[in-house]
């Protein structure tokens, strides 16, 4: 694992990052520390274009989804500030630590705020979707 989040944010940039072994944890890491970083809307808006330089490197553009990243960023923001309101904690293992249900890919926390057909949608793969399911 990357000791400092610029490092790890430096590594997923320039190339460094395996397709085969970058999964959904390290999705969540990664939004972590770009949060960590930079305000909202710039960490978002670089970790967007990463992501999509990301697969497209590793000849699956078609793998970014608009509306999961936006959710998914979003949420983890939320938490973030909640935590350190309430906690001061700050580590990324303190984070995953207290936020296990956003590392759950499959049935995640997501299920929560989606219906499973707008997920699968064309229009939320290329643009932000809001929630369409109580929670």
């Amino acid at each position: 694992m990357i000791k400092t989040a610029p490092d790890f944010i430096r590594q997923f940039e320039n190339g460094s990052a395996s397709g085969e072994t970058f999964h959904h944890a390290d999705h969540v890491c990664l939004a972590f520390a770009y949060l960590g970083e930079y305000p909202l809307l710039e960490a978002l808006q670089k970790f967007c274009l990463a992501l999509k330089r990301f697969a497209a490197a590793q000849g699956k553009p078609h793998l970014y989804h608009e509306t999961i990243t936006y959710a998914y960023f979003f949420i983890i923001s939320e938490r973030m500030a909640r935590q350190a309101i309430a906690t001061r904690q700050t580590s990324w293992e303190e984070f995953a630590a207290t936020n296990p249900d956003l590392l759950i890919w499959k049935g995640g926390i997501l299920s929560r705020y989606y219906r499973e057909s707008t997920l699968q949608s064309a229009l939320a793969r290329r643009a932000f979707i809001l929630p369409d399911k109580l929670a």
